[in-house]
């Protein structure tokens, strides 16, 4: 990924902000460092566009580096990479990342408010990280240059970067999160919601996956903040700030490309072949509470038990990426999916046949296609997900099986796939009866509902979600009738975090 300094191609710059950089940094020796392209959601996402649209990339290296050594380091990621590191001290890093945003607005947003233990030295280091990044970024901006900022570890970084940003610059902003916004009666809880919800209205636009999570956004303005919006726009502060929906997707050439290589071809013979006479149903996810793992066994569990002619017939391969293990909730949630496993093999297992195959580790990419090739099923259990590629990356290996997808209502992607079998992961029945239609469709309903599928996830691909995200940044703010009636020179912006109590403030 090419600096900015070396772009040549006309238009405003971008520059990207995230949490995390898209390389990731170890330390090999004294002033010596190694790096390693990064994955993950974001990483994906963003492959798609930066082939047609370059950017440079701001994110925090994940590790404390002495100051001594940053400057050095700064360099080579700026040249090798085209990325710029915002460096947080070990004990910063920790509170702002576990301490605030995974350990309160992470089950917030996720519906599990009695998960939340509010911390104001985690506030505090929060407010912190969110300067840092903001007095970075600020130092490159020019005039026209567009930001776009992603996720909940950045919810006040537009309002800081509007303070750091000399006033005199063109600057548009635009925000983006991937999790999913919970509703305002949820959101309410948070003992900061004033301050979060005004750091992010600092933006020019603001995205979601779904329109749903756009209508929760705009709810909580008006609700929290006595903000006047419409069906995607907010008033503040003399502004119009755009709210829209922006789904994400992948990039399935990525996918039938792997797959057509020889040695992915040959695991997946050997596969079927060792599965050969059985249906095989497939879930990945991360080892987290709102993926809904334990409900996913549970009703896998009713299946078998009120089907029982699939005994020793139908397997489920569940793949857990491991997450915060050192987190107790993630290690209690560690135990009960053992022991529901243990309980499902030794109940319907025999010595030829084991119900349930767990990978509790991360899988290669080659390997992790052929386990969706082979699979005549896929599951999504989310209990809240903010849209879920997993069912994306399923229907793009299913080419030639036409696999079924069983998809979480829940899961952002269920308002995209209509294809998909749509479940309550709640209802273990529900799940367990749509595991049965599953095994048991004809192959003409599932080319039909593959088609219905495959024909979104083709056409709305990573590369589109960047594009529109991008495009309509540069749009707002520029239609005649929003510079008629609110116009452009607004007075600096100005936010005492803890004061502001109403829209009388800010209208």
């Amino acid at each position: 990924m090419p600096s900015l300094d070396t772009l040549s191609a006309p238009g405003p710059r971008l520059l990207l902000v995230s949490n995390r950089l898209p390389v990731a940094v170890k330390r090999s020796g004294p002033n010596d460092y190694t790096f390693t392209q990064g994955s993950g959601g974001l990483v994906s996402g963003l492959a798609g566009l930066s082939k047609s649209t370059e950017f440079q990339w701001y994110g925090w290296p994940g590790l404390e580096i002495p100051e001594t050594e940053t400057g050095h380091l700064s360099n080579r990621l700026r040249d090798e990479y085209g990325v710029v590191p915002v460096y947080l001290s070990d004990s910063l890093g920790d509170l702002y990342y576990n301490g605030f945003a995974n350990s309160i607005l992470w089950p917030l947003i996720h519906y599990h408010p009695g998960e939340v233990t509010f911390s104001e030295e985690a506030w505090e280091a929060y407010q912190e990280a969110n300067r840092k990044f903001a007095k970075v970024i600020a130092r490159d901006v020019q005039d026209g240059d567009l930001i776009w900022i992603h996720d909940y570890h950045l919810m006040l970084l537009p309002a800081m970067l509007r303070e750091e940003i000399d006033s005199e610059l063109n600057v548009k902003i635009g925000f983006f999160m991937h999790t999913p916004f919970p509703s305002s009666e949820i959101y309410r809880i948070l003992p900061v919601r004033n301050e979060i919800l005004l750091g992010v209205l600092h933006s020019d636009l603001v995205g979601f996956h779904t329109n749903s999570y756009a209508r929760h956004f705009l709810s909580s303005c008006s609700i929290v903040l006595g903000l006047p919006t419409t069906i995607r726009n907010v008033v503040f502060q003399g502004r119009v700030v755009t709210i829209g929906a922006f789904p994400i997707g992948i990039q399935p050439e990525r996918f039938t490309e792997t797959l057509a290589e020889t040695p992915v071809q040959e695991r997946i013979a050997s596969l079927e072949q060792d599965f050969k006479g059985k249906s095989v149903m497939v879930g990945v996810d991360r080892l987290d509470y709102m993926k809904g793992v334990p409900q996913k066994l549970r009703a896998f569990e009713f299946f078998l038990s009120e089907y029982p002619e699939y005994v020793g017939k139908v397997i489920l391969i569940q793949v857990a990426i491991p997450t915060r293990g050192e987190v107790e909730e993630y290690q209690n949630l560690r135990a009960l999916v053992n022991e529901q496993i243990g309980r499902i093999n030794g109940r319907f297992g025999t010595i030829e046949y084991t119900p349930i195959h767990f990978i509790h580790k991360s899988v290669a990419f080659p390997e992790l296609l052929a386990l969706y090739a082979v699979s005549d099923a896929c599951i999504v259990a989310s209990t809240r997900d903010g849209m879920n590629l997993v069912s994306f990356e399923y229907i793009a290996c299913q080419q030639k099986r036409h696999g079924s997808m069983i998809l979480s209502e829940f899961a952002g992607s269920a308002q995209s796939l209509d294809g998909s079998l749509i479940v309550n992961p709640w209802n273990i029945f529900e799940m367990a009866r749509a595991m049965h239609q599953a095994v048991t469709m004809g192959e003409e309903e599932r080319l039909q509902r593959f088609e219905q599928m495959n024909a979104y996830v083709q056409n709305n691909t990573s590369a589109f979600w960047g594009k529109s995200f991008v495009k309509e940044l540069k749009r707002v703010g520029e239609e005649p009738e929003r510079t008629k009636r609110f116009g452009q020179d607004l007075p600096p912006i100005r936010i005492d975090w803890r004061s502001y109590d109403g829209p009388s403030c800010c209208m």
